[in-house]
């Protein structure tokens, strides 16, 4: 019997280690004959332990039992045996499900070639189905020795607010080559054997045409909801009450996309001043959910019954028809860089796993900000995020993932390959094939911008949306009123129609489709909508970092006058947000609405509240007659989304006349002339008529849109020469029952920077 828990300056005091005495022949020609699935499995009387560690000379799994009297945790150390694929396994007998448990790998010590194994540190199985202890920064999770002589000196921040925290840390230290032989077990991070349940086959399945997503964390959607019981705010169970469930449907909603919940680790330097990674952008487990989204009576259950909870709020939603997306960060984890802490794959094999430079093997490359990127060319990275992926589905239940910087997850070396393996796999995969997959198609690597090239079944998130709407509406407007001038209308036109620049291209006709066009002006990274008109600056001042994080290019106007403001304005800038929303809901392709929006919500000009619990992220739920009149003007554009498919295209617009007489798609000018070619180049022509053919089945639909400065006087466009209805105007605080109907070729007036929707048909 040796010490396995080091007694440390903190008192902890030391528990007992037995090392098995199961032989290898045992271990063997056990019930290991059949196929070894890598994980912890309940077969027979025991359990198989299985784990792969290509470099590694030993590994020794270690089961954790806690003392009833004194709680100190008592470990028992089992060889595995190496077999196929580098896979060391074994099977023991008499271990139940619920039992705690970790890995010990013995191998070469060099940093200069990135062998890291240190069977001091105790490893998180990185198939562990959930998380039986947390791990605590303490010296004793790193690898190497003088971690306690690091200083921290803070860089300025880079340019992308999703990118991880220890990016913006410069660590300066001495001899850091030598091993640490502390014990990390009472810090480390240990998995827990459970039992899966395949999840029930409720999936919606809603059609892409049909998909209106909503991109939500977990505690801030519902922290503040007064409609729920007190004890399930801000949980997983929160999700799928029937209030929360109501207020989505209200909406209009069909797909609730999650900010990550797969279990996390804050960066260390949040850890020392008191803050958290709240958007959860630093991945600690692909298979176990995080605990803390729990309801307190879940995590005293144990994590058994926190996985019953957030399944039981997935089919919730299922039975409303509303889908289940997952923010997934396979491209990097949180062991950040070289001089990160060693909880999982670094101790297994650093170099399968992480990218590491052809010319310097013992130093990583990053291509994602964070320290670290997962090197999607090697096996055993594939396997564990297309195995991750699956058990999401079949096990949890979910709907499909947004990959964060998923151009890592592309790349073969500096390049970036379309049909790269992990993307075929998915895409020919009898599970992953049938639910959604999105990208975030950018990282900080070279040619790291792929918007529009991943391959089909994918959809984007179309950055170039985002960056022309805000321009359009937000910060060319602010220009102009200062002297400026703003951009002609060919991008704008190109967004509201489609995107077809950046998805009409391929083998396919039509390419990958409009409905790949992941559209958004706002997302959890960057400005919400009121704060994009109601800020010039960020003011990130309370993620303590000086106001350097969090990006400087906004494309944002405060109306002028930064954050509050008097009612004048305050009106202006509501205008601004229902011009943004009516943007963004009429266009061809797939709308995303950031939590809160839809209820006007500000974050004070935090713009990177990723370390943020607290209010800042929560949404307001304030009843106010604002906040009341924005969720029905929302929920009022989705309705005429959803019962319009003249607003939901099955393909890319031609500009050809169909059977019922006019084209699919027509632009004209503010005169009701069709528009003139070299008018798409004159910055000074702000106003234009978009009209979209109903082809005899719906109603035509007629947008116009005013981004000047000015009131403008127009001639609806000729159309079929039948009456519209005016059915919407951005200067309307709310939804109004009396609509106004004009006739083809009418003249009218329509406000500076503002828009309308009318629908022309014959029974009007």
């Amino acid at each position: 019997m040796q010490n396995a828990f080091l007694s440390d300056a903190n008192g902890v005091a030391p528990s007992s280690v037995h090392y098995s005495e199961h032989t290898n022949d045992e271990m063997r020609n056990g019930p290991l004959a059949r196929p070894v699935r890598l994980g912890a499995w309940i077969i027979g009387d025991g359990v198989d332990f299985a784990v792969r560690a290509g470099n590694a000379q030993l590994v020794e799994v270690c089961l954790f039992d806690p003392d009833p009297q004194t709680g100190k945790m008592h470990e028992k150390r089992y060889p595995l045996v190496r077999g196929f694929q580098n896979i060391w396994a074994g099977h023991i007998p008499g271990v139940q499900v619920g039992q705690i448990y970790g890995y010990r790998v013995h191998g070469k010590w060099d940093r200069n070639i990135s062998m890291l194994h240190n069977p001091a540190k105790v490893l998180l199985d990185p198939y562990a189905r959930a998380i039986g202890q947390m791990p605590q920064l303490h010296q004793a999770i790193y690898a190497y020795q003088n971690y306690e002589q690091l200083t921290v000196q803070t860089d300025p921040a880079p340019s992308s607010t999703e990118m991880c925290s220890e990016s913006l840390e410069e660590r300066k230290y001495t001899d850091l080559a030598a091993r640490d032989e502390r014990d990390s077990a009472p810090y480390a991070a240990l998995g827990v054997v459970i039992a899966d349940t395949p999840a029930p086959p409720t999936f919606p399945r809603t059609p892409w045409r049909k998909t209106v997503i909503y991109e939500a964390h977990v505690i801030g959607l519902t922290r503040n909801f007064s409609s729920l019981p007190a004890e399930i705010r801000g949980t997983y169970a929160a999700l799928g009450h029937p209030a929360t469930i109501k207020y989505l449907q209200d909406l209009g909603i069909t797909a609730l996309e999650l900010l990550p919940i797969h279990a996390k680790f804050s960066e260390p330097f949040l850890v020392r001043k008191n803050l958290e990674n709240y958007w959860g952008y630093n991945t600690l487990s692909y298979f176990a959910p995080e605990s803390s989204y729990a309801t307190a009576k879940a995590q005293s259950e144990g994590p058994q019954a926190v996985i019953a909870e957030l399944k039981t709020a997935i089919q919730n939603l299922h039975a409303a028809g509303i889908e289940v997306l997952l923010d997934v960060v396979y491209n990097h984890t949180c062991e950040a860089g070289a001089d990160g802490p060693t909880l999982s794959l670094r101790g297994f094999d650093n170099t399968s796993y992480y990218r590491h430079s052809s010319r310097q093997i013992g130093q990583l490359v990053d291509t994602t900000g964070c320290g670290n990127s997962l090197d999607f060319r090697r096996l055993p990275v594939l396997q564990l995020t297309l195995d991750s992926l699956r058990y999401w589905v079949e096990i949890i239940g979910v709907d499909g993932f947004r990959f964060d910087l998923a151009v890592t997850l592309g790349r073969e070396g500096d390049n970036f390959n379309q049909h790269h393996p992990l993307y075929a796999a998915m895409a020919t995969d009898p599970i992953l094939s049938g639910v959604k997959l999105i990208n975030e198609p950018w990282d900080l690597g070279p040619n790291g911008w792929q918007t529009g090239n991943f391959s089909t079944p994918c959809a984007d998130w179309n950055d170039r949306f985002r960056d022309s709407v805000r321009a359009f509406w937000v910060s060319e407007p602010g220009q102009i009123m200062h002297g400026g001038a703003g951009s002609d209308m060919r991008d704008l036109a190109t967004r509201l129609s489609g995107s077809a620049d950046l998805f009409s291209h391929g083998i396919t006709p039509g390419g990958r489709g409009m409905y790949a066009s992941i559209n958004f002006v706002t997302a959890h990274d960057g400005f919400t909508m009121r704060d994009l008109v109601s800020y010039n600056y960020k003011h990130n001042e309370a993620n303590l970092e000086d106001n350097r994080d969090g990006s400087d290019n906004n494309a944002s106007w405060n109306h002028g006058m930064e954050g509050g403001a008097d009612p004048q304005i305050e009106k202006s800038r509501r205008k601004s947000v229902r011009n943004l929303f009516g943007t963004l809901i009429f266009s061809a392709g797939t709308p995303m609405i950031t939590a809160g929006d839809e209820v006007y919500k500000t974050q004070h000009g935090n713009n990177n509240a990723y370390c943020q619990n607290s209010a800042i992220s929560y949404l307001a739920w304030d009843g106010s007659k604002i906040s009341q009149q924005m969720y029905a003007t929302v929920a009022y554009l989705l309705r005429l989304r959803r019962e319009h498919l003249t607003l939901r295209p099955n393909c890319f617009y031609t500009g050809e006349i169909g059977e019922d007489g006019i084209r699919d798609l027509e632009w004209f000018d503010a005169f009701g002339n069709q528009l003139a070619d070299y008018k798409w180049f004159d910055g000074g022509v702000r106003t234009i008529q978009m009209l979209r053919s109903g082809k005899g089945g719906d109603v035509d639909a007629l947008l116009i849109v005013n981004g000047s400065i000015a009131d403008t006087e127009l001639r609806l466009a000729p159309g079929r020469g039948v009456d519209y209805r005016l059915v919407w105007d951005s200067n309307w605080e709310e939804p109004r029952e009396q609509l106004p109907i004009y006739r083809a070729g009418a003249v009218t007036r329509i406000q500076a920077t503002s828009m309308q929707l009318y629908f022309a048909a014959p029974q009007l």
